[in-house]
């Protein structure tokens, strides 16, 4: 007969066994969130404390950007950031190419008094001013590219083609100078963001200038991120969070937690650099959006995400998002998440490398790009012509341009 103490005793000492390699986990925990901490807050201590007063290798930048309904942004920000740059990087070494896509505010008015300070600064440039709206583009009869038949039964002007279209415009100088013999290194693509010319000069720099195409990161609520349309890990994969350290992929997602260009496949993000030879190649490198018949799946890409897929560049010299550089839509946001410290506390970090972990652990990017991948096999058995290199940008939708903007159908 078994003595009940002896048992009993055995109980005990097992719920504290339990009990110890509890604790010993708990403290093994903590240890690791409390190194990972220090690791991180150590280089976020660092990261603002570099001062750039000059580029640290004499480029010629061609700077594009695409304006419409910018006027509050362009009066309150973005002219006086655009001349400090223009002055920063010297007249001699930039172009500015503006195209304004029939804003309905009064961008154009801010646009000529940004014209009117360029010329004081003798700033090479050209500022197009487009008298065309959203409502003459979706006014015009419904042929050619760039038009799909919607659920709703109706043919409609899709918003990616007419997007790609505008950002080509802001290209023509670009065509056009190499003509003459002026060439350029690098093309700068300017969202209507928040900036400083240390986040441009911090940007032209990023992997010491070696890239197929370096981006910022952009925010409109921080701590969420913006362009989640554009962006892709290295891996071709949507960012699992929307918040630091945002990536599934691990080698993408270690160099985002060491401040580090972050590899990824994809990125516009508010403000890109590009390398501007493919821009002049034969046949040159273009913005573009799907074919039609493939937007007919109900399915969409970023023009953004395709320039990358396309860019012959961008499997020798890589994209890189630089977590150094980070741009708002307003004032506010870009405020929030400069100085690093006000992105990255010791709060946001710990919610953000748990919120990480579990999204990886429970969640699965297959299914979702799965579904995708059978829709574009399904189009391309139609014609042995038909393939997609941007099959890791395709996104299960359908975004139609309207009057005041576009949406979803």
């Amino acid at each position: 007969m078994k003595n009940p103490l002896t048992s009993y005793s055995r109980t005990i000492r097992r719920a504290l066994l339990r009990h110890r390699i509890i604790r010993i986990g708990l403290v093994i925990l903590i240890l690791w969130n409390l190194v990972d901490l220090h690791f991180i807050l150590r280089l976020v201590a660092e990261t603002d404390a570099v001062y750039r007063d000059q580029p640290r290798q004499t480029e010629r930048i061609y700077i594009a950007m695409v304006n419409w309904n910018n006027e509050y942004l362009l009066r309150n920000h973005l002219s006086k950031a655009i001349t400090e740059l223009s002055w920063r990087l010297r007249p001699e070494n930039i172009y500015i190419s503006i195209y304004e896509s029939g804003s309905y505010d009064n961008t154009k008015g801010a646009l000529v008094e940004l014209d009117a300070e360029l010329e004081q600064l003798r700033v090479p440039r050209n500022i197009t001013l487009s008298y065309v709206s959203h409502a003459d583009e979706i006014a015009a009869p419904p042929d050619g590219e760039g038009w799909v038949v919607t659920p709703r039964g109706k043919k409609e002007l899709r918003r990616i083609p007419y997007l790609s279209r505008v950002r080509n415009h802001s290209l023509e100088s670009l065509r056009k100078l190499a003509k003459q013999g002026i060439h350029f290194d690098k093309i700068l693509f300017l969202n209507d963001v928040v900036f400083t010319s240390n986040d441009v000069l911090e940007l032209l720099d990023t992997n010491h200038g070696d890239y197929a195409a370096a981006c910022s990161l952009d925010f409109q609520k921080p701590p969420f991120y913006y362009d989640t349309f554009a962006l892709r890990d290295s891996h071709g994969h949507e960012a699992v969070t929307p918040t630091w350290p945002f990536f599934r992929d691990a080698s993408s997602r270690r160099a985002m937690k060491q401040l580090q260009p972050v590899p990824v496949k994809s990125c516009w993000n508010g403000m890109v650099a590009m390398a501007a030879a493919p821009f002049l190649a034969s046949p040159p490198l273009r913005f573009r959006g799907i074919p039609d018949s493939l937007a007919s799946y109900h399915l969409e890409a970023s023009e953004c995400c395709l320039i990358h897929a396309d860019n012959p560049l961008s499997k020798d010299h890589g994209i890189y998002l630089n977590p150094r550089v980070r741009v708002g839509y307003t004032t506010a946001a870009y405020v929030a998440v400069n100085p690093t410290l006000n992105w990255l506390t010791p709060r946001s970090v710990l919610q953000g490398l748990w919120w990480n972990r579990i999204r990886r652990w429970t969640t699965f990017s297959y299914f979702k790009e799965s579904a995708i991948r059978k829709k574009i096999a399904q189009w391309a058995r139609w014609s042995p012509d038909r393939r997609e290199v941007g099959e890791f940008c395709v996104v299960d939708e359908m975004q139609i341009l309207d009057v005041r903007g576009w949406y979803h159908v």
